[in-house]
């Protein structure tokens, strides 16, 4: 497959950009080595690109009521809503480059995409995301996402690898003009490469000619990317 067309967002800091508050980097070799080939990469830091500067005052994520909220680690600056805002814009716009799969900062306060810390009533608790990387996972549930902590070996490599490149596959077939005869030989070829929940997917299609069309593709697609959060058959 061409790597050109795979395009990865990535947390720009990870590609070695000096973007982090303390004007440094968190450049991951493993990445650069074993992905770089394959891929092609959309770097992106959100701080940065809200205008925070660098060097900066590090944030992180308080609870607030029922709510969390982005600030300031020592002056408490909010910066929750011009955050929030600029996420949801540039979450668009990078649904707009049709990615496929995103590389975030694992415990970023504006990347993390889970077990970020979030600070209050005298300690914290790891069950935040970052703003920005869950306005992207809400706007593209799909896409398959990971932190580094999770390219850290081979397997884990080989994983994201697979998720991204079925996942080009599913949206390249959904994106043409597909019929139901179209859609039982892709399952046909695909299917072989999952461990579980094939039978869901087997059902679904069976039935297809009896659904929308819009429903059919909504929950094959969701079905199909479930089954590849699984291990895959090698």
């Amino acid at each position: 497959m061409n790597p050109a067309i795979l395009r990865i967002g990535i947390s720009a800091c990870l590609l070695g950009e000096k973007v982090r508050y303390d004007g440094g980097h968190k450049r991951d070799a493993l990445i650069m080595e074993h992905l770089g080939p394959y891929l092609t990469f959309i770097p992106v830091c959100p701080e940065v690109e809200l205008g925070m500067g660098v060097p900066r005052e590090p944030v992180r994520l308080e609870r607030s009521g029922r709510g969390v909220r982005m600030v300031g680690a020592t002056t408490g600056t909010d910066h929750t809503a011009a955050m929030t805002r600029f996420a949801e814009r540039r979450a668009a716009g990078l649904e707009a480059l049709d990615l496929s799969g995103y590389v975030f900062k694992k415990n970023s306060p504006s990347c993390g995409p889970g077990g970020v810390p979030i600070h209050g009533r005298g300690r914290a608790t790891r069950s935040g995301r970052g703003l920005f990387a869950a306005a992207l996972r809400d706007r593209m549930p799909l896409l398959p996402v990971v932190d580094e902590s999770e390219l850290a070996d081979r397997s884990g490599q080989e994983r994201f690898l697979e998720r991204v490149r079925a996942y080009r596959r599913l949206r390249d077939f959904f994106s043409g003009r597909w019929t139901v005869e179209g859609l039982v030989q892709f399952h046909a070829l695909e299917r072989s490469r999952l461990r579980k929940r094939r039978a869901d997917l087997d059902r679904l299609v069976a039935r297809a000619h009896s659904l929308p069309r819009a429903t059919l593709a909504a929950r094959y697609e969701g079905a199909f990317m479930g089954a590849l959060a699984q291990p895959l058959l090698r």
